[in-house]
């Protein structure tokens, strides 16, 4: 493990304004919404970097950052015996008087090259704050040395259907990337990218946006091509550069970029078998400790769903849903396919109730079904959230609807006998 923390760092790039998770994005940064009932995004990249044995960690970020760094702080603390390293970094205004924004992705990388270029290891691995995935990057890296490239992309079959949402790879015998196109949108195109017959069961090979660079090789890289993104600018100039690789993964993951994909990831969790595994000693994702009590459940009929930490539960049925921390549900609601991230508090801070009590913040009498309801919401007595005219999109007074589901977005209020 010293090892391996000797030769790599992660750079994980947290800077997205997240416009497609909109409105969860109201109140927060993509990378620092919450998942599963007590994670942020962020936790993912950070675990699966800690438990490969990767402790020289930079977050690049740059929208609303005072909750996703604050979260960071309180999560992750190395001590000086364990020889780790957790650096934020985001847009500053310089001696000059020059304000650095970050343009993009490779844009935020090579803004931070100052800082970057000082630590002292051999590779570099890329990763974004929004994607959902269990993967031992020490076996990638082992890859990547072995087979000497200057960049390393980490790929997935994938089918047609999802094809045109990611980077197609094109690759040779020996794993070497031999054409890349981002996005493709046109069949003729993306026929072009198929796997050959008896190769793979999916179709074709898609781009999971990881990369292990050559430290030398990204920063040459980041010089020679000023241009904003990777998967749209720097990595098709280096793959005609050549000494590239992909790296194939046939494990779970999935990129946050829509509401949809939020929503459904969130769910999986409800079936450890086609999900984020959480349920592993050896590999834990990490999160901010918060010393709370197990779950209190009060006569309530619980099917397929995950209770945390914390929560207090009066409903009369929750169905295959997700119930944050500190979450206290009144007498004879109801709660089917929903997620309900959590409370900062066992009360939410805008009403001051001082005890968890006095006041649920999912009141009595509720129906709520197929919804998003983020953190510190309070919904009062006889609020039905069933989206009753089947909307695909609506923008309402704290209350939004998108592909169809039902989002209350943090900190919001909900009158009593409110129907949607």
């Amino acid at each position: 493990m010293d090892d391996i923390n000797s030769q790599i760092a992660s750079i994980i790039l947290a800077g997205g304004q997240g416009t497609r998770l909109y409105p969860l994005t109201i109140n927060h940064c993509k990378p620092a919404v919450a998942y599963g009932g007590k994670y942020r995004l962020i936790d993912i990249p950070i675990s699966n970097s800690i438990n490969s044995g990767i402790r020289r960690l930079f977050i690049l970020a740059q929208y609303m950052t005072a909750e996703l760094e604050q979260h960071i702080n309180k999560s992750y603390q190395f001590d000086s015996f364990s020889f780790g390293q957790m650096q934020f970094i985001s847009p500053e205004e310089r001696v000059d008087g020059n304000k650095i924004w970050f343009e993009g992705t490779a844009d935020a990388v090579r803004k931070s090259l100052p800082y970057l270029d000082e630590c002292p290891v051999e590779y570099f691995l890329i990763l974004s704050g929004d994607q959902l995935y269990n993967i031992d990057f020490s076996k990638m890296l082992e890859f990547a040395k072995a087979t000497d490239a200057d960049l390393t992309v980490a790929a997935l079959e994938v089918s047609e259907e999802i094809a045109p949402r990611l980077g197609i790879l094109k690759v040779d015998e020996k794993k070497s990337i031999t054409d890349f196109i981002e996005k493709p949108q046109e069949k003729e195109t993306l026929e072009q990218f198929r796997l050959p017959q008896g190769v793979g069961s999916k179709g074709f090979l898609g781009s999971m946006g990881i990369y292990i660079f050559k430290k030398e090789a990204l920063i040459s890289l980041l010089h020679e091509d000023h241009r904003e993104d990777f998967g749209k600018h720097l990595i098709p100039t280096q793959i005609k550069k050549g000494k590239t690789s992909a790296f194939i993964y046939d494990g779970y993951w999935e990129d946050i970029g829509t509401i949809r994909s939020f929503y459904e990831a969130n769910l999986n969790l409800t079936d450890p078998n086609f999900a984020l595994q959480l349920y592993n000693d050896k590999k834990p994702i990490y999160t901010q400790p918060m010393f709370l009590p197990g779950p209190k459940i009060d006569k309530t009929k619980i099917v397929d769903s995950v209770i945390c930490d914390g929560a207090y539960i009066e409903a009369d049925e929750i169905i295959h849903s997700i119930i944050g921390i500190r979450s206290h549900i009144g007498k004879n609601t109801v709660i089917r396919n929903s997620i309900l991230l959590g409370n900062h508090f066992y009360y939410s801070p805008l009403f001051q109730k001082s005890s968890i009590m006095e006041k649920a913040n999912i009141g009595k009498n509720c129906i709520i079904e197929n919804a998003i309801i983020d953190e510190d919401v309070q919904i009062e007595d006889d609020v039905k959230l069933i989206n009753e005219k089947k909307l695909e999109t609506y923008d309402g007074d704290g209350v939004f609807i998108r592909d169809g589901i039902i989002i209350v977005p943090a900190k919001t209020r909900i009158k009593k006998g409110f129907v949607l």
